[in-house]
């Protein structure tokens, strides 16, 4: 039984943040520290409609974390709210590829959100109401996306966030319609902002799109550990109440951020993350013990996600490991792996693998980080990996919870298992 008051408890500790939200990658600030040069560029770039002309196409480059997204919504904020003065009325649009990354959903959303502003300002327009995110001709979804667009004078900035997830996934005819659009509207003009952090993106994309897409190409460095601690130093103190800060926990956070590639979005997630852990334990500070334990986490965290879109057989290869760790107690190795993964296989109705298959699998699994397979010699036996995993075991059955192969009877494979 709950006791009366409990919340009431928690609501009178000392609070750590003031808002926790200022941490979080989905909050653009008012000003964004070293990114000057990259700003002042892009807005050059984008004065264009000011003076009534198109802007050119761009292609933004750069590791997660960089600034890139941040930066672009802050230019094209800036450039809407002066907009009004210019012949062109600015639009922005923003789609994240990693999650419309279809032909067909980029122009369904882009549709949309042309009918709705043309809704709201005109009576009657001889368009639908809406596209469906399925069901239609794609030629009939760009027919329609094109008239919406072409019903006001306007300057659309279409943001493709992860535009390289939208290229693998789909191909790049949707980049090649989009950069063509300003040869045929009449009323309105469009420019493609391209953001990606694959540095070798071009190289996927047709001549005549490459050509098109990167008028204009920005790239964004990576941050290093002082300029990580200003940002960090600028964030805490709109995000934390003053002085629950330990000395030392600032500078840890921008160090282990700038020893993984200058990205800012992780240094944010661990401060975030040391904080939550503080106000959980009901400790008044966040200390650099904190930090520690927030990096452990959040390790922890991204493995799960990388064990979570890997493809079935991998996840059969990762339970079979973890079954045979959780039943065994010393090392194990890639043939006890195959053992158990081919009976895994016969109960869930799925095909087996060669053992020199799985052995690669192994070996993928090992890059990510998720286990440590290291080889040794056996003698006369010839040479195995021997196996660790890196991953707490239920973190693992989280991560597959809803495969088929959870559903296996681990049981029998127990019994199976002593004869090992």
């Amino acid at each position: 039984m709950v006791r009366e008051g409990l919340f009431s408890m928690l609501l009178e500790t000392r609070p750590i943040f003031k808002n926790r939200e200022f941490l979080r990658p989905s909050y653009t600030p008012e000003e964004l520290p070293h990114r000057d040069s990259q700003i002042h560029q892009l807005a050059r770039i984008l004065a264009a409609p000011l003076r009534g002309e198109t802007p050119s196409n761009i292609l933004i480059y750069g590791k997660t974390g960089t600034g890139k997204t941040a930066s672009v919504k802050y230019v094209t904020r800036e450039l809407e709210k002066v907009s009004d003065r210019s012949p062109l009325k600015v639009k922005l649009v923003y789609i994240n590829c990693e999650e419309v990354n279809t032909k067909y959903r980029i122009l369904a959303t882009l549709a949309n959100t042309f009918l709705e502003k043309l809704r709201c300002s005109r009576d009657a327009v001889e368009l639908p109401e809406s596209v469906p995110m399925t069901g239609w001709p794609t030629d009939e979804v760009y027919k329609c996306f094109f008239r919406a667009m072409d019903g006001e004078k306007q300057l659309a900035v279409i943001v493709l966030d992860e535009i390289d997830k939208l290229v693998l996934k789909s191909g790049d005819e949707v980049l090649y319609n989009l950069t063509r659009m300003n040869s045929d509207l009449k009323n309105s003009k469009v420019s493609i902002i391209g953001i990606s952090n694959d540095l070798n993106f071009m190289n996927y994309l047709d001549p005549r799109v490459r050509s098109s897409l990167s008028e204009e190409e920005l790239v964004f460095h990576p941050y290093n550990a002082l300029q990580l601690k200003d940002i960090l130093e600028k964030r805490a103190k709109i995000s934390f109440v003053d002085g629950v800060i330990e000395d030392g926990v600032i500078s840890l956070c921008a160090a282990n951020a700038a020893r993984e590639h200058g990205d800012a979005r992780r240094a944010l997630d661990l401060l975030r993350v040391a904080g939550e852990l503080a106000e959980r334990q009901g400790d008044e500070k966040v200390s650099v013990d904190h930090v520690r334990r927030a990096y452990e986490k959040i390790e922890q965290d991204k493995m799960v996600e990388v064990i979570k879109t890997l493809p079935s057989q991998s996840k059969l290869v990762l339970y079979s490991i973890v079954i045979l760790m959780e039943r065994m107690p010393r090392s194990i190795v890639s043939g006890e792996v195959y053992s158990v993964y081919r009976d895994l296989c016969s109960q869930a109705g799925l095909d087996v693998l060669t053992q020199r298959r799985v052995g690669d699998l192994i070996s993928e699994l090992d890059l990510l980080g998720v286990i440590s397979a290291k080889i040794v010699s056996k003698g006369r036996q010839g040479r195995t990996k021997e196996i660790k995993l890196n991953v707490h075991p239920t973190q693992v059955m989280a991560a597959i919870q809803g495969e088929q192969l959870v559903t296996i009877d681990t049981l029998k494979l127990s019994r199976q298992l002593t004869l090992v």
